[in-house]
């Protein structure tokens, strides 16, 4: 007999409901920027959030090379890579990665890449993520929604 009145809802991949958004990073500070984006990607914001599944939005950051970081973060932070060979890790301040092509694209990708989680789930989340250095963008037959970052907690 089943006397709940409420049960729960698990969305699954097919019954997502993802929609497209644009957002402006002209002066919004990395970190603050990409714990929104993460949220948004996982699908936090939405009363359905089940967190084994991908129902999270589609995001495309325009402008990302207008984030800032705040204090002297430009100069002393230091990300660190390596290139499989001895003696290959290689180091960059944000200030030499955005000399490089790519290089503010890559920036948010690691911060947003860290806040994701780890495994298949996030790899995949990963994917819906599009960042782009001016404020053209290729997915205007999506039609992506423009929300202002600031709004979300």
């Amino acid at each position: 007999m089943d006397t709940l009145s409420y049960k729960t809802i698990s969305v699954n991949k097919e019954t997502a409901k993802k929609e497209w958004v644009v957002i402006d990073a002209t002066d919004q500070v990395v970190g603050r920027l990409c714990t929104k984006v993460a949220k948004l990607l996982r699908g936090k914001y939405k009363p359905s959030f089940t967190p084994h599944v991908d129902c999270g939005d589609n995001v495309i950051i325009i402008n990302a090379e207008k984030v800032v970081f705040t204090g002297k973060k430009e100069t002393d932070k230091v990300y660190t890579r390596y290139t499989g060979y001895p003696g290959g890790q290689r180091f960059n301040t944000p200030e030499q990665l955005r000399k490089k092509p790519f290089g503010p694209e890559r920036i948010i990708r690691h911060a947003v890449k860290g806040m994701l989680p780890k495994g298949i789930l996030g790899r995949h989340l990963l994917d819906n993520l599009y960042i782009y250095n001016g404020t053209e963008h290729k997915h205007e037959a999506q039609k992506p929604k423009a929300i202002d970052i600031n709004q979300y907690k």
